[in-house]
C-alpha cells in the first residue's frame, strides 16, 4: 500500500533543466508535483555542459575580438587569459557543483523533492531507492514524466579505451587543471568546442575526426570556418584520423594513441567527444513493456507512443528529438500543459504550433556553438531541405561585406545562408558563422518559426550599421 502523502498528480523523473520545467508548469497548474532526482538538482546543463562549457568559452572569444580591433589589439598586446581565474569563474557558474539554489527555487515554487534513484514500477507508479538502500514507492493520479536526459557514450571495439580513462563531455567542462597536451576524439559541437577552449588555455590540442569535416549536420561551410579558426588558434585539426588502440601505463601518466595510418600521439589527457545515449538502461522500462537503454519515442505532445492510457510522457534529450537544452525546455513547457490540460479533461490542440505540439523540435530548432568564430544555425540546412522534397534554393552572402562587421572587427570573415523554399515563399533555414553572430540567431528563429513571408520580411528593417544588415543582402537573394 501507498502511504496517501506519497500519493501526487504528478511525478517527474530527473531535475535537469528539462524536469524543474515541466513541474513548475504543473505546479502553477495546481497539480501537486514532485521531482526525483539521484544526482544534484539542476542537472546536466547546470554542472557539466552548458553553464561550464559556456563559461570556458566566453573569454577566449572576449580575447579574441578585442584581439580584432585596431587600438585596443595594441593594449591587449601578447597577453594570454589566466587559467586560475577562468577556472574559478567557471566553478562559480557551475555553483561549486552545489545544489543548494536549485533545492531553494523547488521548495519556493511549491514542488516537492524526493532524492534517489527512480525507476517505474507499474502504471503511474514509481519506486524511489534511497542512498540509504531504503525504498520509497510514489504514485501519480495523473502523469509520470521522464527527463532523465542523456549520457556521453564510448565507442566499443578500441583495445585499451577503457583502461585509459578517457574524459568524457563532463571531466572536459569541470577539469580542475590545464592538460599540458590534450587529444579530442570528435568532430561535433563538444569536440570543437573543447578543444577551442583548452587550447586558449594553453593545452597543446590534437582534434582527431573520423569524417571529412567538422559540424557534420550543419551546413559544410561552417566546419570549414570552424576547422580554419581552430588551426588559427593552434589547434592541430586532423581528418580522416581513426584510433586503432590507446595505451595508459597503470591508468595513470600520458595516454598514447595508435593510429591507423601507423603513427603514434602521445597526450596527457585524450577526450571522447563521439556520440551521446539515453539514461534509461535503469529506470525500470520494462516494468511497463519498453526496452531499457532505447530513447523514448513520442508525439508531438511528448506522450510516450507504445504505453496504454497516455499517462507516460518524455521531454528533453531521452526522446531523441531535439539534443539540446533550450529544446528540452522548450518540450517541457509544452508537455505541463499536456498534462494539465488532460488532468482538466481539456482536448488537446496538437495541431502545427498548437498550444500542445512540439512543433519546433522539427521545423525550428536553434543551435550555436561558441567557437571562434561561432556558428548559429536554425531549420533545415540546404541537404536537409531536398531530402525532404522542398523546392529550395540557397542565397549566401559574406557577412564581412557588411559595414557592421567591418566595425565589429578588422577584417571579419563569415558567411550567411538561407534556404528559401521557392513554393511557399519563406525560410526554412538558417545558417551564420562569424563573430558575435549567436546574437542574431533568434531573428532567424522568428523568420523560420513565425513563416513569414519574405514579401513581409522586406518590411523588416536592420539598423545601420549592424552585422544584421546582412538581412537585406540575404533578402535581396531571396526575392531576385
Amino acid at each position: 500500500m501507498t502511504d496517501s502523502a506519497d500519493e501526487y498528480d504528478v511525478i517527474v523523473l530527473g531535475a535537469g533543466p528539462t524536469g524543474e520545467n515541466v513541474a513548475d508548469r504543473t505546479a502553477a497548474a495546481g497539480l501537486r508535483t514532485v521531482v526525483v532526482e539521484a544526482e544534484l538538482v539542476g542537472g546536466e546543463c547546470s554542472y557539466w555542459a552548458c553553464m561550464p562549457s559556456k563559461a570556458l568559452l566566453r573569454p577566449v572569444a572576449a580575447l579574441d575580438e578585442a584581439r580584432a580591433v585596431a587600438g585596443v589589439r595594441e593594449a591587449v598586446g601578447d597577453r594570454r587569459l589566466d587559467p586560475a581565474a577562468v577556472l574559478a569563474r567557471r566553478d562559480a557558474f557551475a555553483s561549486h557543483w552545489k545544489d543548494d539554489g536549485q533545492v531553494t527555487w523547488l521548495r519556493e515554487t511549491g514542488i516537492e523533492l524526493v532524492r534517489g534513484h527512480g525507476r517505474l514500477a507499474g502504471v503511474r507508479t514509481v519506486a524511489v531507492e534511497a542512498e540509504d538502500g531504503g525504498e520509497r514507492v510514489l504514485t501519480a493520479r495523473h502523469a509520470v514524466a521522464v527527463c532523465t536526459g542523456s549520457r556521453p557514450v564510448l565507442p566499443g571495439g578500441v583495445p585499451g579505451l577503457a583502461e585509459a580513462h578517457p574524459w568524457t563531455s563532463r571531466d572536459a567542462t569541470s577539469s580542475p587543471t590545464v592538460p599540458g597536451r590534450l587529444a579530442v576524439v570528435g568532430g561535433g559541437v563538444v569536440g570543437v568546442e573543447m578543444a577551442a577552449a583548452w587550447r586558449a588555455l594553453g593545452s597543446e590540442v590534437v582534434l582527431l575526426v573520423r569524417g571529412a569535416g567538422l559540424l557534420p549536420r550543419m551546413e559544410p561551410f561552417a566546419g570549414e570556418l570552424v576547422a580554419d579558426g581552430l588551426r588559427a588558434a593552434g589547434v592541430d585539426v586532423r581528418l580522416g584520423a581513426r584510433i586503432g588502440a590507446l595505451r595508459r601505463a597503470d591508468g595513470s601518466g600520458p595516454v598514447t594513441l595508435t593510429l591507423d595510418d601507423g603513427g603514434d600521439l602521445t597526450a596527457d589527457e585524450v577526450l571522447y567527444a563521439t556520440g551521446r545515449a539515453p539514461r534509461t538502461a535503469d529506470i525500470g522500462l520494462e516494468q511497463i513493456g519498453l526496452k531499457p537503454g532505447d530513447w523514448l519515442e513520442v508525439d508531438d505532445s511528448c506522450t510516450v507512443l507504445g504505453v496504454d492510457g497516455g499517462w507516460l510522457y518524455a521531454a528533453g534529450d531521452v526522446n531523441h528529438r531535439a539534443l539540446l537544452t533550450h529544446q528540452g525546455k522548450y518540450q517541457a513547457r509544452i508537455t505541463g500543459a499536456a498534462i494539465a490540460a488532460r488532468a482538466q479533461g481539456r482536448t488537446l490542440d496538437t495541431s502545427r504550433w498548437g498550444a500542445h505540439a512540439a512543433s519546433a523540435d522539427l521545423a525550428g530548432a536553434p543551435q550555436v556553438v561558441f567557437t571562434q568564430p561561432e556558428v548559429a544555425a536554425v531549420g533545415l540546412t540546404l541537404a536537409a531541405a531536398e531530402e525532404a522534397g522542398l523546392r529550395v534554393k540557397a542565397v549566401d552572402h559574406e557577412i564581412g561585406a557588411v559595414a557592421g562587421a567591418s566595425l565589429y572587427a578588422d577584417d571579419y570573415r563569415g558567411r550567411a545562408r538561407v534556404v528559401f523554399d521557392l513554393d511557399r515563399g519563406v525560410i526554412v533555414g538558417a545558417c551564420l558563422v562569424g563573430p558575435g553572430v549567436a546574437e542574431l540567431l533568434h531573428s532567424a528563429t522568428v523568420a523560420v518559426v513565425g513563416e513569414v513571408p519574405i514579401d513581409r520580411l522586406w518590411h523588416a528593417v536592420p539598423a545601420y550599421p549592424t552585422i544584421s544588415e546582412v538581412w537585406l543582402r540575404l533578402l535581396e537573394g531571396c526575392r531576385g
